[in-house]
């Protein structure tokens, strides 16, 4: 499928016009950054890794009623996604402590936390994605309020729906974040969930070892990330354990 101009590259993917108004190819990257950007990588695979996991968490939020950008995948590295305007907010869900959170409060990495927590930050690289209250998000024109209420209802189903895929196979979701979009059909628009869902925008925590199982392998160098996400990938099933090998056909006279 023929692919546009690009309209934007960022730190994990490149967006591309699509074949249809109001489509857009979005191309997964192997690059790897952390620290906003300070440290830098290219993991071989992790692009193709990452668009095969995003493609299974959205057609999975989709068979539950919880509406997403996506629409199919191309090939390897590339998927065809609903153009959207995206709402300048990371909106983080956290369900245990961990990373900025758990140095913030000073808590133990791991502690669970007494219900899931909410967090917004502003995208902005510049500025490091600041955490932004609501009432900031409402004095900016950010989102409504009925925006955030939507927003509030979708990660907290979006939440649902991983832990509950996550700990079927033995993974603990410690925290993920999501971006929404909205999407114009005439004189309405609707809220979707936009960008990516994989080990890039989620911690995840073997259950029994506590093994890491996300981008925090690369942040903190505690092993190969493509075998971090592969392992993701064999426990859900979006890659065969044992692949069948390919051999050439055996002619019959």
């Amino acid at each position: 499928m023929a692919r546009g101009k690009k309209l934007y590259e960022g730190k994990a993917k490149v967006l591309y016009e699509g074949p249809e108004p109001g489509t857009i190819v979005q191309y997964f990257k192997d690059d790897a950054t952390a620290f906003n950007a300070e440290k830098k990588d290219v993991i071989d695979g992790k692009g193709v890794l990452n668009n095969r996991l995003s493609e299974f968490f959205m057609l999975g939020l989709d068979q539950i009623g919880v509406p997403t950008h996506f629409l199919k995948r191309l090939n390897m590295r590339e998927q065809l996604v609903r153009r959207c305007e995206i709402v300048p907010l990371e909106i983080i869900v956290r369900n245990f402590a961990a990373g900025s959170m758990a140095k913030r409060l000073g808590m133990e990495e791991g502690t669970k936390l007494p219900r899931p927590i909410i967090e917004y930050s502003y995208k902005d690289d510049a500025l490091g994605d600041p955490l932004v209250p609501e009432e900031y998000i409402a004095a900016f024109g950010w989102a409504s309020q009925h925006d955030m209420d939507d927003i509030y209802s979708i990660a907290m189903r979006v939440n649902d729906y991983l832990s509950g895929v996550m700990y079927g196979v033995g993974i603990k979701l410690i925290d993920f974040k999501i971006e929404v979009g909205r999407v114009f059909e005439g004189d309405f628009q609707r809220l979707v969930v936009a960008d990516e869902i994989s080990p890039d925008s989620c911690r995840l925590w073997d259950i029994e070892t506590g093994k890491k199982l996300d981008k925090d392998v690369f942040r903190q160098d505690l092993g190969n990330l493509t075998d971090a996400y592969t392992e993701v990938a064999h426990r859900l099933g979006v890659l065969p354990k044992n692949p069948t090998p390919v051999t050439k056909p055996t002619l019959i006279n």
